[in-house]
C-alpha cells in the first residue's frame, strides 16, 4: 500500500514543465546570440572552456533534485510497518429497524435519519471498542462485521436504506438472533445490543429470544423512534412528488411507536429502554451505561501502518543538488582532455 500524507505539495511539480520551458527558451536565445555574434567555428575557438552540454546536465540534475523534494514533502508512505497493540473496551452491536415505517416524519427529519445521525455521534465517542452493524425489517443482515474501524462503521452508515432489505415488517427477534452471533465467542460480559425501532409490527416472540440473549451475557438496550400519536408513512414517485401510504382500503396509514413491546424486551435482556423525540435520540444516555461495562483485553491484533520515506526522496535530492552545485558551468582545463561531458547536442 501507498499513500502521500500531505499530497497538496504534489502541486509543485506543475512548476517543472514551466521552468523546462523557460530553460529552452533561454537556451535558444543564447545560440541565436551567438550565431549573430559571428561563425559558429571561430566563437567555438574564441571560448575553449564553454560547454555545451554542462548546461544541460546541470539543470537535468536540478529538475530532478526539485522533484524528489517536492514528493517528499508530499510525505510518501509505505504500508510496510507493523505493529502489535492491545484493547480493552466492550463489544457493541447496534440493530437498526430500516422498515418503512422508519420514514415516518414524525422525528425530524424522520426517524431512520434521525437514528443514523445518532449512531454516527455515538461512533466518534467510541475509543477502543469494537462495534458491528445490523439492519432489520421482515429479516435482519450484517452490515458491518465487528471491527475498531470506526470510519468504516460511518461510511456504511450512509449507505442503509429500506432497499437494503425487501422483505418488510419488523423481526425484532431476528435481529437480537443475528446479534448474538455477531459477538466473538467467549464468556466475557463485555457485550451490549441496542435495538433502535418503532417495534411496530413485531413478528416473532423478541422478548422470550431477548431473555436467552441476556443469560449469554448480552445487554439489550432498546430505543423507541417515533411519537405515541404516531405519523404517516411517506412515499415518493419517480418525479420525486411525495404521498403517504395507504391501506387496502385506501385509507393513509398512520405508525406509531409499540412503547410496551420495546420496554419488555429491554427488561427482559437486562438492560434499558429510552424513547428518542426531537430533542433528545437515546444513544447519548446509553453511553454511559456503556462506560459502565466491565472493560476486557480483547485479543492482540495486528495494524498495519504507513510508515514515513520522505527521508529517502528528500535526503536523494539534496544529494543531486550538491552534484549539480559540484558541476562547473565550463570546462576544467586539466581534465579539458578526458572529456567527460562530449556532448553532440549543439552541433545541430
Amino acid at each position: 500500500m501507498f499513500q502521500f500524507s500531505n499530497p497538496q505539495y504534489l502541486y509543485g511539480l506543475i512548476t517543472i514543465p514551466a521552468l523546462l520551458a523557460v530553460f529552452v527558451i533561454f537556451w535558444l536565445q543564447r545560440k541565436k546570440a551567438i550565431k549573430e555574434f559571428g561563425d559558429r567555428a571561430l566563437v567555438k575557438g574564441l571560448m575553449p572552456e564553454a560547454s555545451a552540454a554542462r548546461p544541460w546536465i546541470k539543470f537535468i540534475i536540478a529538475i530532478f533534485a526539485l522533484s524528489l523534494i517536492i514528493i517528499g514533502m508530499a510525505g510518501p508512505q509505505f504500508g510496510t510497518k507493523l505493529r502489535e497493540i492491545k484493547r480493552e473496551g466492550i463489544e457493541l452491536v447496534i440493530a437498526l429497524d430500516v422498515s418503512n415505517s422508519m420514514l415516518a416524519e414524525d422525528i425530524a427529519p424522520s426517524r431512520l435519519q434521525n437514528a443514523k445521525r445518532a449512531i454516527a455521534k455515538l461512533t466518534d465517542r467510541l475509543q477502543n471498542d469494537k462495534i458491528a452493524l445490523i439492519v432489520f425489517a421482515g429479516d435482519a443482515f450484517v452490515q458491518l462485521p465487528m471491527t475498531t474501524d470506526y470510519s468504516a462503521a460511518k461510511m456504511f452508515l450512509q449507505t442503509i436504506t429500506p432497499k437494503l432489505v425487501s422483505n418488510q415488517g419488523t423481526a425484532i427477534g431476528e435481529a437480537i438472533k443475528l446479534g448474538r452471533k455477531s459477538f466473538t465467542p467467549s464468556d466475557d460480559n463485555n457485550k451490549a445490543l441496542i435495538i433502535i425501532t418503532d417495534g411496530e409490527n413485531h413478528e416473532d416472540n423478541a422478548i422470550d429470544i431477548a431473555s436467552e440473549a441476556s443469560e449469554e451475557g448480552i445487554v439489550i438496550h432498546t430505543i423507541g423512534m417515533g411519537l405515541a400519536k404516531g405519523a404517516p408513512i411517506p412515499v415518493y414517485n419517480k418525479y420525486g412528488q411525495k404521498d403517504y401510504r395507504t391501506d387496502n382500503s385506501g385509507s393513509v396509514v398512520i405508525s406509531k411507536l409499540d412503547e410496551n413491546m420495546l420496554k419488555k424486551i429491554a427488561a427482559a435482556g437486562g438492560g434499558k429502554y429510552i424513547r428518542a423525540n426531537n430533542t433528545k435520540t437515546g444513544l447519548n444516555a446509553l453511553f454511559d451505561e456503556l462506560n459502565d461495562m466491565d472493560k476486557v483485553e480483547m485479543d492482540a491484533k495486528v495494524y498495519s501502518e504507513y510508515e514515513e520515506q520522505f527521508q529517502y526522496f528528500i535526503g536523494f535530492g539534496i544529494l543531486l543538488l550538491l552534484i549539480e552545485f559540484l558541476i562547473l558551468q565550463k570546462k576544467n582545463k586539466r581534465l579539458v582532455a578526458i572529456e567527460f561531458f562530449k556532448s553532440n547536442l549543439l552541433k545541430k
